[in-house]
């Protein structure tokens, strides 16, 4: 079975990184502590082209968390915030939301961190574009038990980007883009079908005793 990811989201990503950026001169920190700070980061982001990213990412922030986006940047795919235009912490803060609103059964907490419209393809692979009405007149199909139960299991470890396109899970059940540079990722995409492939490939790494987590 293909285990790559399909049906990449409809929407892209607003703002791009064609190629990492050089460091910017300003990060959004305070002052007492912004140039110990930039001393730091752009001499790593020497080395690593990665930090660029994350310095692009940072600029656009008011109170980046440094420490967390550097331990968690990279993932299945590349560099969080080289391919999605955002930070690590901002994508942990939508998926802890996410994760939170499905434990508590909160429709209208997991309702804001959808993104409009959603494209939604279900199980037969027909692909509809939602408006917020229709999310909400479809909710109990788009958010059945089986998508709710992978929102409650959401683990930014488990992530998988893709450059310019955004970041998924179980093998593109899941999209989530963001919108601006260094901004909260929302859901974009629900699809069914890659649901229903991501648990018979399961199936078959459980039956072959391979226990790999499926991203």
């Amino acid at each position: 079975m293909n285990l790559k990811a399909h049906f990449l989201p409809a929407l892209g990503l607003t703002t791009a990184l064609a190629a990492c950026s050089p460091a910017p001169s300003d990060i959004l920190v305070p002052d007492d502590q912004r140039e110990p700070l930039m001393q730091v980061v752009q001499e790593e982001a020497r080395n690593d082209p990665a930090e660029n990213c994350l310095l692009l990412v940072w600029s656009e922030q008011e109170d980046p968390d440094v420490e967390f986006d550097r331990a968690h940047d990279a993932v299945n795919g590349g560099a969080i915030s080289c391919a999605t235009g955002t930070s690590p912490s901002q994508f942990e803060a939508a998926i802890e939301t996410l994760r939170e609103a499905a434990q508590s059964g909160d429709k209208a907490r997991l309702l804001e961190q959808v993104g409009l419209p959603l494209l939604y393809i279900d199980a037969e692979g027909e692909r509809r574009e939602l408006t917020e009405d229709q999310i909400d007149a479809l909710f109990d199909e788009v958010f059945d038990q089986r998508m709710v139960a992978v929102l409650r299991d959401l683990d930014l470890s488990q992530m998988t980007v893709d450059k310019d396109q955004g970041a998924y899970f179980k093998l593109g059940s899941l999209w989530l883009v963001v919108d601006d540079t260094g901004g909260k990722p929302r859901i974009v995409t629900v699809n069914r079908q890659a649901l229903d492939e991501a648990a018979e490939a399961a199936k078959e790494q459980a039956e072959r005793g391979q226990g790999k987590t499926l991203d």
